[in-house]
């Protein structure tokens, strides 16, 4: 059973109570980058770690997500700005004790590919907050294996 988190908007990636950043570079361009986030939701399951299905939904303006451990995300998508930043809400989710969750990806040129950086930010209890504090090394593993899995996908391998 899913349930309704709170609907927050852009501003909440500066102001949330847990903010988690990750970065890396990849060797494609953003306009690719950007085209494999917002344009290919159904091939993250074929890079993005963790990530069983994807699917967008409401004409390209949510997503249907759901992880490989059972957890599932119905999001809003909040902008997308082609080659340079594309960030979406969790609205609905399965997951214990969020309040609100926003993921903003950055696209910025970096020599003759792109930096990537992943905002996760993230409202709940202060146990939740602590939990996910503890899992940032996990999670920004599993960021840094995801960006190495599209930069070999985008590169053709």
């Amino acid at each position: 059973m899913t349930r309704r988190l709170r609907p927050v908007e852009l501003d909440f990636a500066e102001s949330a109570p847990l903010r988690l950043v990750f970065a890396a570079e990849v060797a494609a361009p953003p306009d690719a980058v950007y085209a494999a986030l917002a344009e290919n939701v159904e091939g993250w399951c074929g890079w993005f770690t963790g990530v069983a299905r994807s699917a967008p939904t409401d004409g390209g303006r949510g997503r249907d997500i759901r992880l490989t451990g059972g957890t599932r995300f119905v999001e809003t998508v909040l902008t997308a700005e082609p080659g340079a930043r594309y960030a979406y809400r969790v609205d609905h989710t399965n997951a214990p004790a969020l309040r609100a969750l926003l993921e903003d990806w950055r696209l910025t040129p970096a020599g003759r590919g792109t930096r990537v950086r992943w905002l996760f930010a993230a409202d709940g209890p202060a146990p939740l907050r602590f939990a996910l504090l503890l899992a940032r090394p996990g999670l920004g593993r599993a960021f840094r294996d995801s960006a190495r899995a599209l930069d070999r996908r985008l590169a053709g391998g």
